[in-house]
């Protein structure tokens, strides 16, 4: 039971207020864990801002839960701008959601509970699940975000060892034999991004950008480029070769979602990473996961404004990152994966950034959100100008012809999406 437009089905004076949904998630969680703790001691925690869904921390007898609430399986910034309904509407629908087996948390606790018993990734263990709450265990350790900025000359390594976490998750074997127990489609880049942009409710979705974030100005700019940006990205991906999904793919891999519990040492890595907030899905191949995971990089670094000489050693990691993937790759193959995994990141930076500017005013962003936010107009130009760089590199050639002359080309657009994103990065940080 998930909801798939962007347009308002009430009138603005019906929409849910950010007091009324946050509150209502309170008294759930509440209630959640006074059922599955009878007579503990629960005592709320820090609330962790989010778009997707309503997070707080809950001491249960004086041990630390994650509360995750989520309202209709759409993200709160929708919500609130009504695509549930009205606040009447969304109440009495959430009764029915919450008890479904397809409410997106209780697949969620399905996928925790899969790989827990697989073993492989490592991830949070379930505490809970009830009334569509679910409480996860924290894991201790620092993030690979926090990892990065603070190690940035070991950052090539860091990313080997987030991604590599996932080598048996993304093997054709494991992809046979398993199926993802209610694959969490909606988190994936390409299907977030038809959702998003579909049809007359794409067109106001994107002329609405920025409109209770930022200065007039600085809207129409940001709502231009992203115009461009998305024509370019819907012509790219109806022109790319279409494969059939057949690769198990965790679909929400963020640096916010790798913990390391031992953390990182000068001598290497000492633990397996550990990962939260599971989106498995099937793609055509595992290029999804890497481009998600280099998109948001990228835009780490552009919201933590590290220094120059950090900031470009972590790219020069994203570089190393790249090629490691597609060194091992026959030709053709590694035309076709480099081709895909730029349309991808992308595709993933316009998703995340348009989420953001789309949000209510009222909405707590996360700092990365707010950080963000206020440098949008370099962000979106730097989405226009990578968008033009891919539907140029295909101008009366295509990508799959496997010639030596393409994988130059391609390895000269490579140089040129990463000098992009380098500058951008600069600019934010000046």
């Amino acid at each position: 039971m998930t909801l798939t437009t962007n347009t308002s089905v009430t009138q603005p004076g019906g929409l849910p207020e950010p007091e009324q949904v946050f509150a209502f998630a309170e008294r759930e969680i509440r209630r959640a864990g006074a059922e599955l703790w009878p007579g503990a001691e629960l005592i709320p925690g820090a609330l962790v801002p989010s778009v997707t869904g309503y997070v707080r921390l809950l001491r249960v007898d004086g041990r630390e839960l994650y509360a995750k609430y989520s309202y209709l399986g759409v993200s709160l910034v929708s919500l609130l701008r009504g695509v549930g309904g009205d606040w009447a509407l969304v109440r009495w629908a959430q009764r029915t959601y919450t008890a479904c087996p397809e409410a997106l948390l209780t697949r969620e606790a399905a996928q925790l509970r899969l790989l827990a018993a697989f073993g492989q990734p490592k991830v949070c263990a379930v505490a809970g699940l009830r009334r569509g709450v679910l409480f996860t265990e924290p894991v201790t350790g620092p993030t690979l975000a926090a990892l990065l900025i603070a190690r940035p000359q070991e950052a090539g390594d860091l990313l080997e060892a987030a991604y590599g976490g996932l080598h048996r998750l993304h093997s054709p074997r494991i992809s046979r034999a398993f199926d993802p127990v209610g694959a969490i489609g909606e988190r994936g880049i390409v299907h977030t991004f038809q959702r998003k942009f579909n049809g007359l409710s794409g067109a106001l979705y994107l002329d609405l950008l920025g409109i209770e974030r930022c200065a007039e100005h600085e809207r129409r700019e940001i709502v231009q480029l992203m115009r461009h940006v998305v024509g370019r990205l819907r012509r790219l991906r109806a022109a790319a070769r279409t494969l059939k999904p057949t690769v198990l793919v965790y679909g929400d891999l963020k640096p916010e979602h790798v913990f390391f519990p031992d953390g990182f040492f000068p001598d290497g890595l000492d633990s397996e990473p550990v990962f939260i907030d599971p989106g498995l899905l099937r793609a055509s191949g595992p290029e999804a996961d890497a481009a998600k995971l280099i998109s948001r990089t990228v835009l780490l670094l552009a919201a933590s404004r590290p220094s120059p000489s950090a900031s470009l050693r972590v790219l020069d990691g994203i570089a190393a990152f790249i090629d490691q993937r597609l060194s091992p790759l026959p030709r053709p193959e590694r035309s076709e994966w480099l081709y895909a995994f730029l349309i991808l990141w992308l595709t993933d930076t316009v998703n995340i950034l348009t989420t953001y500017l789309s949000a209510p005013a009222a909405l707590p962003l996360p700092g990365q959100g707010e950080a963000l936010v206020r440098q949008a107009v370099t962000l979106c130009g730097m989405a226009d100008r990578i968008s033009a760089l891919l539907a140029g590199a295909t101008d009366g050639t295509g990508v799959t012809d496997g010639t030596a002359a393409l994988d130059c080309a391609l390895d000269r657009l490579l140089d040129r999406v990463l000098s992009e994103a380098a500058a951008a990065v600069a600019a934010v940080a000046s």
